[in-house]
């Protein structure tokens, strides 16, 4: 298809088009992976022809390179908002701790296409700021823990690594089983984690 057709097939197309075909390809990325996934197999989800979605993306990568890209900006976006505010480590942690959540369900799909796939993707030029952002991500984590230790909010005996991937951990498995629009609104969720991660699950005496 010549490129002229398809850069102005593009511009036609509607956010809400867009946006519509991103979130199919990103259900079936997750659930199939990226490498067992075809442009077909997303086209037929979508219910058009394969051809056609080339007038909306490049390749089978620049939608991948979209999905996980918007999902990481909105990401850091709440993110630095949070280490922005001037708020206490254990402040800092329940808003990093809710705004994780908040995402996985705004993007759920996308969430889990990063935790399968991006070992993988780091090593391709085009994937490179996944790199940037786990380092980013780990900077602000081990960041606030450590600032909660020195200022006495969080055990001095605690190992900073091993609990920054033990929040981490916690936290970002739910996209493997959370559903939008279920029985737990995210912020709902967010509190129940932080008060068993931060407070314990046994009864005090």
């Amino acid at each position: 298809m010549p490129a002229a057709k398809k850069k102005t097939a593009a511009a036609n197309a509607t956010p809400e088009r867009r946006r519509e075909l991103l979130d199919t390809a990103a259900e079936v990325f997750a659930a199939r992976g990226y490498n067992a996934t075809t442009v077909r197999r997303i086209a037929d989800e979508a219910g058009m022809l394969a051809g056609s979605l080339y007038y909306h993306f490049d390749s089978k990568e620049a939608i991948l390179d979209e999905i996980l890209s918007t999902f990481l900006n909105e990401l850091w976006n709440g993110y630095d908002a949070v280490l922005a505010a001037g708020l206490g480590p254990r402040e800092t942690i329940e808003a990093l701790v809710t705004e994780s959540f908040r995402e996985i369900d705004r993007h759920r799909a996308a969430v889990a296409i990063y935790q399968k796939e991006a070992k993988h993707l780091v090593a391709q030029p085009r994937f490179g700021y996944l790199i940037d952002s786990q380092r980013k991500f780990e900077k602000a984590w081990l960041g606030t823990l450590e600032r909660g230790v020195a200022d006495g909010v969080f055990r001095a005996d605690l190992d900073i690594r091993l609990t920054y991937r033990f929040v981490r951990d916690t936290v970002w498995v739910a996209a493997s089983w959370y559903r939008p629009g279920g029985q737990h609104s995210p912020e709902e969720i967010a509190r129940q984690y932080l008060s068993m991660v931060l407070d314990g699950i046994a009864m005090r005496g």
